[in-house]
């Protein structure tokens, strides 16, 4: 099938604004958006930049914006898109070239809430440390994060704030706060009850919406924000 794009196209090295590309582009008829802009820089024009690795929905590098939604192109079918499908990188970081952002504000709000296991004091005597299933079911939901930032870059307080955490970060956070082998949850809670932290969302659920592993943010940022007031009670 062919399938119409319209890229935006950036080049902060030899541009002052972006400009849109038209190409017209031949995929299968389950082809995916991604296979559109292989087709574009192999056979169209070499020059385009983009992110992708696995190529099928666990990397998350190549999140960008088509049809004005937060997707993951290797997961979208162009035949359920409305033509011309437009592709724009992530908003809120800034653009390198083309659809490809700077990922470090991203990466520095996700390190900013420790997103690793803080393991207490108590000698586990030389076992792993156990949990039940229903411990483990706890933070399930928030494992599935792949660090896309379709969440966070669909957030508008993001796109205003870069001091923001945003919602990857704090869904992070969730999954260690609520793993009941953490020691660190004291020193997260504190992190995020800062003002750029968990309190900075405004529950407009973006981030749920564009989530391409359908985690529920959302309620992921609400259970941390109570459990942070509970704790000064």
């Amino acid at each position: 099938m062919k399938v119409q794009l319209k890229i935006q196209r950036f080049d902060p090295a030899t541009q002052d604004k972006p400009v849109w590309g038209n190409y017209v582009a031949e995929v299968e008829d389950n082809g995916r958006v991604l296979d559109a802009l292989h087709y574009v820089k192999w056979y169209l024009d070499g020059t385009l930049a983009l992110r992708r690795s696995c190529g099928h929905g666990v990397c998350g590098s190549d999140a960008m914006v088509i049809n004005g939604v937060n997707r993951l192109a290797c997961k979208v079918l162009c035949k359920t898109l409305d033509q011309p499908v437009t592709v724009e990188p992530i908003r809120g970081l800034k653009v390198e070239k083309d659809l490809i952002v700077d990922m470090e504000p991203f990466f520095a709000g996700y390190r900013a809430v420790q997103p690793w296991l803080v393991p207490d004091d108590t000698d586990p005597g030389g076992r792993e440390r156990l949990q039940s299933p229903e411990e483990r079911a706890r933070y399930d939901d928030t494992t599935k994060c792949i660090l896309c930032a379709a969440c966070t870059t669909s957030c508008p307080i993001f796109w205003g704030d870069d001091t923001y955490v945003g919602p990857a970060a704090i869904v992070n956070a969730h999954r260690f706060i609520f793993d009941s082998r953490d020691a660190g949850d004291r020193e997260r809670l504190e992190i995020l009850s800062a003002r750029e932290g968990a309190f900075r969302c405004r529950t407009t659920f973006n981030c749920t919406e564009a989530c391409p592993r359908g985690i529920k943010v959302t309620e992921a940022i609400q259970e941390v924000k109570r459990t942070i007031l509970y704790r000064k009670v």
